[in-house]
């Protein structure tokens, strides 16, 4: 266990919302991949908001592409210097799912204490709680400025 099937290298998966614990996430994910020789791979959940009221409303790819931009503009922003580039995945689902899914083989999964959505005040958010509780691999929660 460790690695993936196409890469003989370590990987560390790392959930990225553009919190400020997802950066600092993001940010102890590199350094800890520079210290093992293994690669990063950010990845980014995204999902089709609640309908409301009576109105159906079917959004396009505009939302993917939306997770997207919004992943790379936040690895882009975040990125070590003298690193390889850090792998970009973004997929449809709820945040935990996704990461629980993306960390199957990996080495190590990292997130945020709590993301975007998380309530003030609380010390883990519920996608890191259900990630340390339900991962594949080592888990390591990773508390933003602020957090």
């Amino acid at each position: 266990m460790g690695t993936t099937s196409e890469n003989t290298h370590p990987v560390i998966v790392v959930g990225v919302d553009g919190s400020p614990s997802s950066r600092a996430a993001l940010r102890w994910a590199q350094g800890q991949a520079r210290l093992e020789d293994a690669s990063v791979e950010a990845v980014a959940a995204w999902d089709y908001p609640p309908m409301s009221g009576w109105g159906l409303s079917v959004p396009g790819p505009e939302i993917e592409e939306a997770a997207r931009l919004a992943l790379a503009d936040t690895v882009k922003q975040e990125q070590a210097p003298a690193r390889p580039p850090v792998r970009q995945r973004t997929e449809c689902g709820h945040p935990a799912d996704v990461l629980l899914r993306a960390a199957r083989g990996a080495h190590l999964l990292v997130v945020g204490s709590r993301g975007l959505g998380g309530f003030t005040g609380t010390l883990l958010g519920s996608v890191s709680r259900h990630c340390v509780e339900h991962a594949p691999c080592p888990v390591v929660v990773v508390r933003g400025t602020g957090s």
